[in-house]
């Protein structure tokens, strides 16, 4: 039984370490594939000039990846904040008012379908254990050994953003004549379906709605921005 607890938390931890960073990897890659891809077709259907669509490229790469660091990092740094600052008035509370903390420890197991006087001794037997660690398991569902990580985040998603971003880049600046339109949209969906499978893994959500959703949205961003640098074409052809 020993094992199998351990074998349990150990699990939980490193599904809770995870979560975070691979919820910044998929989303970064999935914003890499459908903004860089809305860039350069948007750049090729002005000009097709593969200087001018590297540049632009190379541009968004940069900018893209920083904004997406950067965004990640003040997200997730406030949410550690809000984590530390629950764990806490726990603390406090525990301190201040032991016996009101025992008594809300009990109801919280009472509303999980206990009894009160098997709520009351399980309630007992935690608090005489861990208090704090009985209190933030069942009231605020933190892991105080494992709160969010901003830098891994940050890291996460520029990484996934730039390589996201590359395939779009590639696709576009292959040089086929009139057929780098058509090479890269089909890329970038493929891509895309690719990417909405995992962000569907990663959230639990739906495998198909998921798909669908990305795949059209990253279809009609390209079609815009292609439409506009069309209206804007500077090549002549």
């Amino acid at each position: 039984m020993a094992d199998a607890n351990t074998h349990t938390e150990f699990h939980a931890h490193n599904i809770n370490g995870r979560s975070n960073w691979l919820r910044a990897a998929v989303l970064g890659a999935n914003d890499g594939i459908v903004s860089m891809a809305g860039l350069v077709v948007g750049v090729a259907g002005a000009t097709s000039d593969k200087l001018i669509i590297l540049t632009a490229g190379i541009a968004g790469i940069v900018a893209g990846a920083l904004s997406m660091a950067a965004g990640e990092y003040v997200s997730v740094s406030t949410q550690r904040d809000i984590e530390t600052a629950l764990l806490e008035k726990e603390r406090r509370e525990l301190r201040e008012s032991p016996d009101e903390e025992l008594q809300e420890l009990i109801e919280l197991y009472e509303q999980k379908g206990l009894e009160r006087e098997t709520a009351t001794i399980v309630a007992t037997e935690l608090t005489a254990k861990d208090a704090f660690a009985a209190h933030v398991d069942i009231e605020l569902k933190i892991d105080p050994d494992n709160l969010t990580n901003p830098w891994s985040a940050a890291y996460a998603s520029a990484g996934s953003f730039l390589v996201g971003a590359l395939i779009p880049m590639a696709a576009v600046l292959l040089p086929i004549g009139v057929f780098t339109i058509p090479v890269t949209f089909v890329s970038v969906l493929i891509a895309l379906l690719f990417t909405g499978f995992l962000s569907a893994k990663a959230s639990g959500a739906p495998v198909g709605h998921t798909i669908m959703r990305v795949v059209l949205g990253g279809a009609l961003a390209m079609a815009v921005t292609y439409l506009i640098g069309r209206l804007f074409n500077v090549s002549g052809v």
